[in-house]
């Protein structure tokens, strides 16, 4: 009887799906359960749990680290997403996994770029050429929209409004 319940979200789909599965399970008995509940479409896909730096295998018959109730399970066909920040003049690159959340990717700039954490808290990552500023929870591989495995973002300040008191 499934005692574990996992928000599965695949790339490219914008409904999170819910999978209940044993207690414990192998890293081969997930992509099994994700199979059969018609979440892998194609053979090239990853499964990743939560923000953790390696895909599950296949093949494995050793226990899913992770899989437990609650646990976030990312599907994608990216085993590393590409992942360039822009801030001022500067611009710095580097490759997560894809369940990487937004907010690791801003605390990670933040500190490449020497920005103080009063000043972080007031930027926000804003994808490059669009006004789309993804709020910290989402998972980096639900933002791709084309084929490819990289991601731009810019470190800009979010826009506060001052008010003033009328006298």
């Amino acid at each position: 009887m499934p005692s574990e319940i996992l928000f599965v979200h695949v790339e490219g789909k914008v409904d999170i799906a819910e999978v209940p599965l044993p207690e414990l399970i192998t890293e081969a008995e997930v992509y099994g359960a994700l199979e059969k509940a018609g979440l892998l479409t194609g053979t090239d896909l990853l499964i990743f749990i939560d923000e953790a730096e390696e895909c599950l295998s296949k093949e494995s018959h050793g226990q899913a680290e992770g899989a437990k109730h609650g646990a976030r399970v990312h599907v994608s066909r990216c085993r590393r997403l590409e992942v360039t920040v822009h801030f001022l003049n500067q611009t710095i690159e580097r490759s997560f996994p894809p369940g990487t959340r937004v907010r690791t990717v801003k605390a990670w700039a933040a500190n490449e770029f020497h920005v103080s954490h009063k000043d972080a808290a007031e930027h926000v990552l804003q994808i490059c050429h669009s006004k789309e500023r993804p709020v910290s929870d989402t998972p980096l591989h639900s933002l791709l929209h084309d084929c490819g495995c990289s991601i731009c973002f810019d470190f800009v300040p979010e826009k506060r409004v001052e008010g003033h008191s009328c006298r």
